[in-house]
């Protein structure tokens, strides 16, 4: 009995030892490659963001991206520790992976397409853009979608991909914007008189800029009103409020120095016949 009991711990020690050594080795590997994941991870997000460049969503999805990465990789060489084949997980993996891009192609390109705004950066939160067909202030930049509000207050997830794909407004990048004002005076009026006004009523606003010039000039000969058309520039922050200030204050000049402001009208003969 006792020489069986000695020959079974014999055959079981190597067994037993080989095995703790491997679990000592899976479990060093195990410790090693989740600090480098989290190291790593780091890593690549202060990298990224010491560029100046690059926008904090796609940084920390590249940090994301390599840790995921890294710990595949290191639960993949536990298994091999094991001498679990790993040949055949990996191209499970692959397969399902492919099926998984497959079904999901929608998915994957808004994500390419949040990838490439955040990148190239046509816009940022609280620029006010047009951008696939809807106007209104970004509020947000998603890897899968981009949240706006509307200029009327109505809350807008559009996907990536059709933004990418589509033609980009922004009214906010440029510091400056310029103004195309058009104003009608009646045939019978004084063209001078109403210039002067115009350009007395663009000076004495202080918000808009002295250089470039604002351009004043009698630009069209319509059927019912000779057009003047204003060119001032602002900055793009201004822009609105000094649209509807001077719209106002022109129409106040022209009613306090008797020029009129026509309205369309059309001339009718009658023919009486005999």
């Amino acid at each position: 009995m006792l020489e069986d009991t000695e020959q079974l711990v014999t055959e079981l020690a190597p067994v037993v030892v080989d095995g703790g050594l491997n679990l000592l080795g899976a479990l060093a590997i195990l410790i090693v490659g989740w600090i480098a994941a989290k190291w790593l991870g780091k890593k690549t997000y202060n990298v990224t963001q010491k560029s100046g460049k690059i926008d904090k969503t796609i940084s920390h999805f590249a940090s994301q991206v390599v840790k995921t990465l890294i710990i595949i990789v290191t639960i993949l060489a536990v298994l091999g520790k094991f001498g679990v084949q790993t040949a055949s997980i990996i191209a499970v993996l692959g397969a399902a992976t492919l099926a998984i891009g497959l079904a999901l192609q929608g998915t994957l390109s808004n994500v390419a397409a949040g990838v490439m705004l955040l990148i190239f950066r046509p816009f940022k939160v609280d620029d006010a853009v047009t951008v696939a067909g809807h106007s209104g202030m970004i509020m947000e930049i998603g890897i899968f979608t981009t949240i706006m509000k509307t200029f009327d207050g109505i809350h807008m997830n559009i996907p990536n991909g059709k933004i990418w794909g589509s033609e980009v407004t922004n009214f906010s990048i440029n510091p400056t914007r310029r103004h195309d004002l058009v104003f009608g005076i009646g045939y019978g009026d004084d063209m001078d008189k109403a210039l002067a006004l115009v350009k007395k009523v663009l000076d004495e606003d202080e918000r808009i800029l002295k250089e470039p010039a604002a351009l004043v000039v009698i630009s069209n000969l319509g059927d019912s009103s000779v057009d003047i058309t204003a060119r001032p520039w602002t900055k793009s922050a201004d822009f609105w409020a000094v649209k509807w200030d001077v719209t106002k204050k022109v129409k106040e000049a022209f009613d306090a120095n008797g020029v009129s402001i026509p309205f369309p009208q059309r001339d009718i003969h009658l023919y009486q016949q005999k």
